[in-house]
């Protein structure tokens, strides 16, 4: 089985790779990036024998003509390609307009002319905009940022290619925790740094607001089964807990007792968002209730001081 990701040297990228690599039915990865983050970690450190199933092309998700040549032969696709601003995600619409919607349109443009037979859809729980209420994939959308509208008229796209092959669009939580092509403008990444090296963190709004999370492990474990499932193909909120900001910032100060916290805007409303886990997605939706902790501890031991 040959498997291309597309954004591939990213954070959720580098995780997933680690995943299908032990996968004896992955034959071949290959990774489509533009580095447009200038992320180069996925590259360091592979060892021989992980290498020779690993190939890179440095291509654009706008680029059609070499996205067709580079889906020759393959089975599976990942489309992870995206333009992510946390947390300034109402900043350059254009961007995400290009990138998000229009790259995916592209995407689904060659996998439709394709012998694919799989793809899996990295979309956001941003489609569902705000709710005081635990959202389901069922729910009615309304995204309220430019990343969240681009992400929204991506999954229309996709949707197409139900009628061809298995689709699958994959709704992602706030996305936490260590591997060696992190992102440190996700909240709770942020949140863990500041912390461990400056012994303080900067808090938008009171820390009441409510956001669904999804720690980086678990989430590329459930991706990487989903290449050979049976799982029906369809729409899946990729989610383990929702948890306010305060309450992550209370289990980071059981890690960091001397952490000091300063509130920005605290009067200000934040928006709410809660969204239901897919249990059709395994190891997803953790019942734990010391996980987040659990998970933070772990992150904070890979921290090199």
């Amino acid at each position: 089985m040959k498997v291309l990701l597309t954004g591939g040297a990213g954070y959720i990228g580098t995780g997933l790779i680690n995943q299908l690599f032990q996968d004896h039915e992955v034959d071949q990865i290959i990774v489509y990036d533009n580095l447009s983050r200038s992320n180069r970690n996925l590259f360091i450190g592979r060892n021989k024998i992980e290498s020779d199933r690993l190939k890179f092309i440095h291509g654009d998700i706008l680029d059609s003509r070499k996205l067709r040549s580079a889906l020759k032969g393959v089975n599976v696709v990942y489309h992870l390609a995206a333009n992510v601003k946390t947390p300034f995600s109402d900043q350059n619409p254009h961007l995400f307009e290009q990138v998000n919607h229009w790259g995916t349109a592209e995407l689904v443009y060659a996998l439709e002319e394709s012998e694919v037979e799989r793809v899996i859809h990295l979309s956001s729980v941003s489609v569902y905009g705000t709710s005081n209420q635990p959202l389901g994939t069922d729910s009615p959308l309304n995204p309220r940022t430019f990343y969240g509208i681009s992400k929204m008229r991506a999954e229309e796209h996709v949707n197409r290619l139900r009628s061809k092959m298995k689709a699958f669009i994959i709704r992602c939580g706030n996305v936490y925790g260590y591997n060696r092509s992190m992102r440190f403008d996700a909240v709770i990444n942020r949140f863990m740094f500041e912390a461990n090296f400056h012994k303080q963190i900067t808090i938008n709004g009171s820390g009441k607001q409510r956001r669904p999370f999804v720690q980086i492990d678990r989430l590329c474990q459930s991706l990487s089964k989903l290449a050979n499932s049976e799982v029906e193909d369809g729409v899946y909120n990729a989610v383990d807990q929702n948890y306010a900001i305060g309450e992550v910032v209370e289990n980071i100060r059981q890690l960091y007792p001397e952490l000091e916290m300063l509130f920005v805007n605290q009067h200000m409303k934040m928006r709410d968002l809660s969204v239901l886990p897919s249990k059709e997605l395994i190891g997803i939706g953790h019942s734990d209730p010391n996980g987040l902790y659990k998970d933070l501890e772990s992150f904070k031991r890979n921290f090199t001081f």
